[in-house]
């Protein structure tokens, strides 16, 4: 999996590093089971701190992405964990900010709902392949 880290964004890079990590489970190019780098590795090859690193697996594992074990590192967790946390709550949280943008951006209800699907079926269509 390829992470892209913009160093010029407003988002902090260990929610990058999360949000690229989710997506990439998310369109089936990390399995349940693999391996994810160790902090130290991922740090060194994108050239962040390693406390950064640390901060979004730590985020990961708290919403049960992944599972961290001490001696094989970060884990993918399976799909039926990660559901099992209640994630409606955290999830109207961290969207409710980016629909209040493009409320006020003068984007209507249907475009933003488009958006939201178009988004969707790309995920949905990597997973079916």
């Amino acid at each position: 999996m390829f992470l892209a880290i913009d160093f010029q964004s407003d988002t902090p890079i260990y929610m990058q590093l999360k949000y690229q990590i989710i997506a990439g489970i998310a369109r089936g190019e990390l399995k349940e089971g693999e391996n994810l780098p160790s902090v130290r590795q991922l740090a060194q090859d994108i050239g962040i701190n390693l406390h950064t690193v640390n901060k979004a697996y730590s985020l990961l594992k708290d919403d049960k992405y992944i599972l961290m074990d001490r001696r094989k590192g970060a884990i993918i967790n399976n799909m039926e964990n990660m559901a099992e946390v209640d994630s409606g709550t955290r999830l109207r949280e961290e969207i409710t900010p980016l629909i209040a943008q493009a409320f006020c951006k003068g984007m209507k209800e249907d475009e933003l709902l488009m958006e939201i699907a178009e988004i969707y079926r790309s995920f949905s269509q990597e997973v079916d392949r």
